[in-house]
């Protein structure tokens, strides 16, 4: 008898350990003790950047699985369907540092890279070479009107959302962190272009939008007299973008309103101040950034 209950009582100790992790772990030269968890931690990821490849899917595939730039996940093109529901592509586990944002900047934080998730969309972007489209953008504001963007397909952005929430939601990203390529690199960056579809992420709970009534109160008192433009880059500064405030439209203001109007004023994304632009702007801060907006 007592036999038996040894047998049993080896084999309930057996799984016991199968049904719990390990605690010491074997290293190369050393041993580590995994019996004392920290509940204090979080996740490394702070950000989840929006681009568009400007390629087809396969040169896409071949540039972002080779030595010099990658992303985490790629949006293939078709979009494309596996049991019934959108596939993606992994190219990075999301624990390790995907080399997406290059030289870049938000809310203070440079090295986007370090603290972000990058998704890569396959779409082909403007009807023309980007330093063409950066000429146009620099020194013909009024030709942007000319440029064709390729659109985004539905079944695309249903992948997209249904990525993005999942990786929201387990990184706890907050929605003003949810930002383009083109927010965090404004001097040399325009993906995802004024086509990609931020109000329908939003009303997919992704992202960010201003509220309808509060850009008509600021558009009414905007109207009647824009802000100086040293307020306006420091609203823009406030919001998040990298921005120094000279109270000159420079190259870098340009920029930084081109990127902010392809994001939530894309009809017209000349670069150019004005009421409308500055009454989006803050009622953004109104709505997320409160405490931003009344220091201005």
């Amino acid at each position: 008898m007592w036999r038996k209950r040894v047998v049993i009582a080896s084999l309930a100790l057996l799984l016991a350990a199968c049904a719990s992790p390990r605690p010491l772990e074997q290293r190369k030269g050393y041993v580590v003790d995994h019996s004392h968890v920290a509940p204090s931690h979080n996740s490394r990821v702070r950000h989840l950047v929006m681009h568009y490849t400007d390629v087809d899917e396969t040169e896409s595939l071949a540039t972002l699985t080779g030595p010099h730039v990658s992303s985490h996940y790629v949006l293939p093109l078709p979009a494309r369907q596996r049991a019934g529901e959108p596939l993606v592509y992994q190219l990075v586990d999301e624990e390790r540092r995907a080399w997406h944002a290059g030289a870049s900047a938000w809310k203070q934080r440079t090295n986007i890279n370090d603290t972000s998730i990058g998704i890569e969309i396959v779409n082909t972007g403007p009807d023309r070479p980007y330093a063409d489209v950066e000429r146009a953008l620099e020194h013909d504001p009024e030709s942007v009107t000319a440029i064709h963007w390729a659109p985004y397909p539905e079944a695309q952005i249903e992948a997209l959302i249904a990525l993005s929430r999942d990786i929201i939601e387990r990184h706890n990203i907050h929605p003003t962190d949810v930002v383009a390529h083109s927010d965090i690199s404004p001097t040399r960056k325009i993906d995802p272009g004024p086509a990609f579809p931020w109000h329908a992420l939003y009303e997919a709970g992704i992202g960010v939008w201003p509220e309808g009534a509060t850009v008509s109160r600021y558009r009414e008192r905007f109207d009647q007299a824009l802000p100086e433009l040293s307020t306006l880059q420091a609203a823009l500064q406030a919001w998040g973008y990298p921005l120094v405030v000279s109270d000159e439209l420079d190259a870098q203001t340009r920029a930084v309103l081109r990127a902010f109007q392809m994001r939530f004023r894309p009809r017209d994304y000349r670069g150019l101040p004005d009421a409308e632009t500055a009454a989006i702007l803050w009622a953004l801060l109104a709505r997320y950034r409160p405490d931003e907006l009344s220091g201005l």
